[in-house]
């Protein structure tokens, strides 16, 4: 398990592949690694790279199946009427010229994102994500579409944190992976990883609460 920091490849990158990656640095001090899953570059938080290419088969079936539970953690615009709820808009992966990911009513592919409220203040909610299927960018797109777009996000949420510069709270897409959770694949054994907040998001929270004194925890 590794806690990656954010501005930080998950892996190389087909426009410039001198940059240095998660998987550089591993394979520089532990030998060959396999990428199991990706973080977005600005995202933070828990990934999990596999030590030998039948662990990999293994942790690879396990996500195709579903069975390695997400969680990650977010800051998000606005604030949402309901604690739990959940987005299931169809997704379309490259969609338009900025090569996001869209919501596609008629080709969109079957997604579903469960949302738990944490802590809000007028203008901010720090919320739990639990997506069920794993789609690039899903919960960028799903949250910026319902109207709750990640504090910082400028691929999704262009106007709206641009109107609350959101470069004073936080310079990059306020997500983080907080937790995995699955069955070792050799093992059997359950594991649990979380990775501790990066100072960045931790601050984040801390100018939010501090500039709203009607904080609250849902």
């Amino acid at each position: 398990m590794i806690n990656k920091p954010s501005g930080l490849l998950s892996i190389r990158d087909g426009y410039n592949p001198d940059l240095p990656t998660v998987k550089s640095i591993l394979e520089e001090n532990f030998g060959p690694c396999w990428v199991v899953h990706r973080l977005d570059k600005e995202t933070s938080g828990v990934i999990i790279f596999a030590r030998n290419s039948e662990t990999h088969r293994l942790l690879n079936i396990s996500f195709q199946n579903r069975r390695i539970e997400k969680v990650y953690h977010a800051i998000v615009i606005g604030h949402p009427e309901e604690r739990v709820f959940t987005l299931s808009y169809p997704l379309r992966i490259n969609g338009d010229r900025y090569h996001r990911t869209i919501i596609d009513n008629s080709n969109g592919k079957p997604s579903k994102t469960l949302i738990k409220c944490l802590e809000g203040t007028k203008k901010f909610c720090q919320i739990s994500v639990f997506p069920y299927t794993g789609y690039t960018h899903q919960i960028r797109s799903h949250l910026a579409y319902a109207g709750f777009p990640i504090l910082g996000d400028l691929l999704y949420g262009k106007q709206e944190n641009f109107h609350v510069d959101s470069n004073k709270i936080i310079s990059r897409t306020a997500l983080h992976a907080f937790q995995l959770q699955f069955f070792h694949p050799i093992s059997g054994l359950q594991m649990e990883f979380s990775a501790c907040y990066p100072e960045d998001f931790s601050e984040a929270l801390l100018k939010i609460k501090s500039s709203d004194t009607n904080a609250a925890a849902f």
